[in-house]
């Protein structure tokens, strides 16, 4: 990181350190405390239900400070994760010092810090879902050379009390601005809060999904973030919610994630764009086109689409968004700018010309950056996802289809030019295979192709057990049926989930 880097870097202690998170040690942070006073250190993990959990310290002296940064704290994995058993649920949580940030909600200094599992042997808990991503990651790179990259998108609704100035156009808020979007706000101040955090944000815009029910405003947006090492990728993710989350307790709002909050309007995604490098150079295109490559990704990704969503869509309301005409997937394909289907190639500046120098004629000497920027997208996941084992879950699948000697045809096969809906793609419709219509039947395709993620030792067999019989436990079978137009039970089931992940 240069002086530039560090004199732009709105993370405090980028700016107070002069170095790279990445080379954050225990003495930097304690360091850090002294100058700015801090009297709270705050361990940060995830839990099986998707949510960020807090060990409070309170700082007394450099030694205690010391202490637990170097040295961890336990914890009763137990009522973590309900695969460790009480007998032998003691784990370690130890601080990974390059998530340093200061808290901006708390009224006393504050430094947060995210932290890893370890079990009684001083060893990585086989079954942390942060652990299973960062084997994942290291074992794509040592069987390819390649770099895998990936980012968030991270869709949310703010619900508020009714509004009557400046009415939104039901289902029509897609980057409408103030005063047309009345929280614009709020996610102006989580992408300033995020940036500080040293998180890596591309934008945030108001989303397509706006309407008013009996009681409630609704108003849908989403944030997106910049390529970056998948395991610091799911980091912003997670970090993204709890501070929007924070933001509407500061305002009185709720803000959720669900992949529902009414039928008939459009849900919340969480899609993954990803992207491989060699050497720090894009490999995802080649000669303006996706490459040989990304496609065998792609064909891997979409062999096992159907099991993904045993943790990328884990709770029934998953499945009341993943309906036709939508904007949301149903049948598994792939294609270039198709917001239908599971896998999709967005525009990536390949070919788009000197577009600067003919929108600025003054910009006479301008030159387009020669790095691609080319990423594919995976659109099935919602705010039920499990961030880390979903990342894991695409991270395997696509080592799986660089290794299939029929990944290339596999791909051929399922792109689908244009409109998937279309009449010209008629006949490839009805030959394609159906994501999962409930929890039930998404642990069904995982129980058959559990070996795809088991392989390698990546994703743990009790873990993949467990994951099936939460699943299971919904009894879903066949409920987007049974409840279809009974206007109660929907809204019960909704309600239910309102605030999942």
């Amino acid at each position: 990181m240069n002086s530039t880097e560090i004199s732009m870097n709105p993370n405090e202690l980028v700016q107070f350190l002069k170095k790279s998170p990445d080379d954050f040690t225990s003495s930097d942070l304690t360091i850090f405390c002294k100058e700015y006073g801090i009297q709270v250190v705050n361990f940060r993990y995830v839990a099986e239900d998707g949510r960020l959990k807090t060990l409070n310290f309170f700082i007394t002296s450099e030694e205690y400070l010391k202490t637990i940064l170097t040295h961890g704290e336990r914890v009763d994995g137990s009522s973590l994760f309900s695969f460790v058993e009480a007998g032998s649920s003691d784990l370690y949580v130890i601080p990974r010092f390059r998530t340093a940030f200061l808290n901006p909600f708390a009224e006393i200094p504050t430094l947060e810090i995210f932290c890893s599992f370890y079990n009684n042997e001083g060893k990585p808990l086989e079954s942390d879902p942060g652990y299973i991503l960062r084997k994942a990651d290291r074992l794509f790179t040592q069987e390819t050379g390649l770099t895998f990259k990936a980012l968030g998108e991270l869709e949310y609704y703010v619900i508020a009390p009714k509004e009557e100035s400046y009415p939104t156009i039901d289902q029509k808020g897609y980057h409408e601005c103030e005063p047309f979007s009345k929280y614009e706000f709020i996610r102006t101040e989580a992408l300033q809060l995020l940036a500080k955090a040293g998180c890596s944000i591309k934008y945030g815009h108001a989303e397509v999904g706006s309407f008013t029910s009996e009681n409630n405003y609704c108003e849908q947006h989403e944030i997106e973030f910049l390529p970056t090492q998948v395991e610091r990728a799911a980091e912003q993710i997670i970090l993204a919610k709890w501070i929007l989350r924070m933001l509407g307790y500061k305002y009185g709002v709720d803000i959720s994630f669900a992949p529902k909050i009414t039928v008939g309007k459009a849900g919340n995604g969480m899609h993954f764009h990803m992207l491989i490098e060699k050497n720090g150079v894009n490999q995802t295109s080649e000669n303006g086109k996706i490459s040989e490559v990304s496609r065998k990704m792609i064909a891997g990704i979409l062999n096992a689409a159907d099991a993904i969503t045993a943790f990328g869509n884990t709770i029934p309301t998953s499945y009341l968004r993943l309906v036709p005409h939508q904007e949301a997937p149903t049948n598994i394909c792939w294609g270039d700018r198709n917001r239908s289907v599971v896998v999709r190639v967005p525009l990536g500046w390949t070919a788009a010309g000197n577009m600067i120098s003919d929108a600025n004629p003054q910009e006479t000497d301008a030159v387009l950056n020669g790095a691609s920027k080319q990423t594919f997208e995976f659109r099935v996941p919602d705010g039920s996802a499990d961030i880390y084992l979903t990342m894991a879950a695409l991270v395997v699948t696509s080592l799986n289809g660089i290794k299939d000697q029929n990944a290339l045809q596999t791909a051929k096969e399922l792109y689908v030019d244009g409109n998937i809906f279309s009449q010209q793609n008629k006949a490839k419709l009805a030959n394609l295979k159906q994501l999962p219509l409930s929890c039930h039947e998404s642990a069904e395709a995982l129980e058959k192709k559990r070996m795809v993620f088991e392989a390698g030792h990546i994703f743990p067999k009790g873990l993949i057990d467990n994951h099936i019989k939460k699943l299971k436990s919904f009894n879903d079978k066949g409920l987007s049926e049974k409840i279809l137009g009974k206007t109660d039970e929907i809204k019960t089931l909704v309600e239910k989930f309102i605030h999942v992940g």
